[in-house]
């Protein structure tokens, strides 16, 4: 969508039961950006049984709802953006103050599609190992939680996030943007919240997600992805 000349962005948040993060986040997405960049703020419910879906509301985004799975929730969110510019984020995912005109930034590059560098609110430093990474632009180091814009023609073009991935959706959307198009790693940082490692286990967690990574490498489908997901770490 776009307002006179002024090109504008629809944040997408896909959520499932983020009742303690979505208001801070909505808020926070207000007060850091510009009004009139910003097409809508879109919640994408993939079925809270929480108050999640009031706090949006009562906060002041547009929400949707719609099956359980994050590539399903994000690909719904594009098909109703207003924006021409699609931000996908985290619920719990807070990018730099003025996240909104450094996208700009790099669409004026002629970059489609790009993220931010991240940081955890976390000092651990297996974490901030990982997060020190972010700065590189390859595939590899690329994730979800650094958050993610893409124009919305591209991403149609590039028939949006398969939704046979339960878990490494983003990366894998994000590895065909690697094909299409000259990605952007914005030189900021989003902060993102370490709390699945904190129920799991730092080195734990960063374990089974390297070894999810290394099976994608090796040619593992969706499915194996999943299986070896839900019996590692979705416990």
């Amino acid at each position: 969508m776009k307002s006179g000349n002024t090109i504008t962005i629809s944040i997408i948040i896909p959520v499932l039961n983020e009742e303690d993060q979505i208001g801070k986040l909505i808020g926070y997405l207000k007060v850091n950006s510009s009004t009139s960049c910003i097409a809508e703020i879109m919640v994408v419910d993939g079925g809270s049984h929480d108050n999640t879906v009031q706090i949006a509301k009562n906060a002041g985004a547009t929400v949707l709802q719609t099956g359980k799975g994050r590539a399903k929730q994000m690909n719904e969110g594009a098909k109703h953006a207003k924006g021409t510019i699609l931000y996908f984020l985290h619920a719990d995912t807070f990018p730099p103050k003025d996240f909104d005109q450094h996208i700009l930034n790099a669409t004026s590059k002629k970059h489609q599609s790009g993220c931010f560098q991240m940081r955890f609110d976390s000092d651990h430093w297996v974490l901030r190992f990982f997060a020190w990474f972010t700065r590189y632009n390859h595939k590899i180091c690329r994730g979800g939680d650094q958050s993610l814009f893409v124009t919305k023609e591209l991403f149609f073009k590039t028939e949006g996030f398969n939704e046979k991935y339960i878990v490494f959706e983003d990366n894998e959307f994000i590895g065909r943007l690697y094909q299409k198009t000259n990605f952007s790693i914005i030189p900021h940082h989003v902060q993102t919240s370490a709390r699945k490692y904190r129920q799991h286990g730092v080195v734990r967690l960063q374990y089974h997600f390297g070894v999810i990574h290394l099976k994608n490498f090796l040619g593992a489908g969706p499915e194996q992805l999943y299986d070896y997901y839900k019996r590692k770490i979705a416990l």
